[in-house]
């Protein structure tokens, strides 16, 4: 069994200064993704990136706050992480043993930080990892333009980390 795992997804950086590229569309991947979990009783995860006190997203803030756009229906598991890859100083690994979860689905944001890492980590854990195509952003950069860093990890990715898959296609 595949869970869902939602990256970050967070009032903070979705309505933050630097726009996601593709945000709307990304959200109506995420809760069609959702919906298609629900469906086939797969577990859903939540991250929320929780920054130091002090910061603008410290523990508490309204900017860590899942962003109202992702219809949560109350069966999903959200939890905090401090680092990029979901699974640093979190028990997401625990929580996916188990609920029986041999793979994880990873979405959300920002590609080349959180979804990376997590991608990566994910293999080293015993995980088989999926990436959705198109369901990851990020903000464009001095260096390069959102829609490229997307496409660059996509490409990278695929193979010896995860197996890349685009949303339509995916069944849990």
């Amino acid at each position: 069994m595949y869970a869902l795992l939602i990256l970050d997804m967070q009032v903070g950086l979705v309505h933050g200064p630097e726009k996601p590229w593709r945000c709307e569309a990304l959200l109506e991947t995420l809760n069609s993704l959702m919906d298609k979990a629900r469906h086939a009783g797969a577990p859903i995860f939540l991250a929320r990136h929780i920054g130091p006190v002090g910061s603008p997203i410290e523990p508490g803030s309204p900017l860590t706050k899942v962003v109202p756009q992702l219809k949560l229906l109350g069966g999903e598991k959200v939890f905090d992480k401090r680092r990029p890859n979901a699974f640093e100083s979190t028990d997401l690994a625990d929580q996916l043993r188990a609920c029986g979860a041999s793979g994880v689905v990873v979405t959300g944001m920002k590609t080349q930080y959180c979804v990376d890492s997590t991608c990566r980590a994910a293999r080293d854990l015993g995980f088989d990892a999926v990436l959705i195509a198109d369901g990851h952003t990020c903000s464009d950069t001095p260096v390069m333009k959102a829609e490229h860093i997307v496409v660059h990890h996509n490409a990278t990715l695929d193979g010896p980390f995860c197996q890349l898959v685009r949303a339509e296609e995916w069944r849990f």
